[in-house]
């Protein structure tokens, strides 16, 4: 029986130092995995969303930004808002996924930050609408592209300061900068940077995002 006892006392025996650390590591390893897993799959989607939507409208408008394209504006609509409807089923189920495992605070941030794009793009639907009419097509809808993407750098940017997530912030300020760059150089040029600039470096992300956790899956 004293034999007994003995193995179950050191089988229950407290965890050194270095044991407690590697289990530490080993649950932060694949707690980060499994939240960064989601990621290339987000990134290429709303890459794609870029480069296809914008796409058109630089179709639509050329390099002179001239409303003489080969498509209408309703396609190009339709084509921007069709990839736009299949990346946010896309990005909700992930995001549901996700947030199915994830419990309080952490869950209290993402609904207000959900939230907040929301209300983002309805002022964005109010200003615009508003002023829109007073403007041209080729215009009206640089207006509406050039509001809609400062809503998302600017939400990239504060998304990265809430959870300290650096690559986050560096895309929000890409975006920034490509908007600005594209008001100055005219609605075809703003549609044409857009697509290549903002569509390549979300899949350029997305490609990174994905090689990282695969190569270093303890450090993802």
């Amino acid at each position: 029986m004293r034999s007994d006892e003995a193995e179950d006392a050191e089988g229950e025996r407290a965890l050194g130092p270095q044991e407690m650390l590697g289990i530490i590591e080993a649950q932060r390893a694949a707690a980060a995995r499994h939240f960064a897993s989601p990621l290339p799959i987000f990134y290429v989607v709303w890459g794609l969303v870029w480069f296809l939507g914008y796409g058109a409208f630089f179709v639509r408008y050329g390099l002179s930004g001239r409303p003489d394209g080969p498509i209408s504006l309703g396609a190009a609509l339709a084509i921007l808002f069709g990839t736009i409807g299949v990346a946010l089923a896309i990005s909700g189920y992930l995001g549901w996924k996700q947030g199915s495992q994830v419990r309080g605070t952490s869950q209290a941030r993402g609904t207000m930050y959900g939230l907040t794009w929301f209300f983002g793009y309805m002022l964005v639907g109010a200003v615009c609408g508003h002023f829109g009419t007073l403007l041209p097509e080729a215009e009206r809808t640089l207006l509406w592209c050039c509001a809609s993407m400062m809503v998302v750098s600017l939400l990239f940017m504060a998304g990265a300061a809430v959870w300290n997530v650096r690559p986050m912030f560096y895309i929000g300020g890409w975006i920034a900068v490509v908007n600005v760059a594209g008001v100055m150089a005219g609605p075809g040029l703003h549609a044409l940077f857009s697509a290549v600039g903002v569509g390549g470096a979300f899949v350029a992300a997305g490609a990174m995002v994905h090689l990282s956790t695969r190569l270093r899956p303890g450090r993802a």
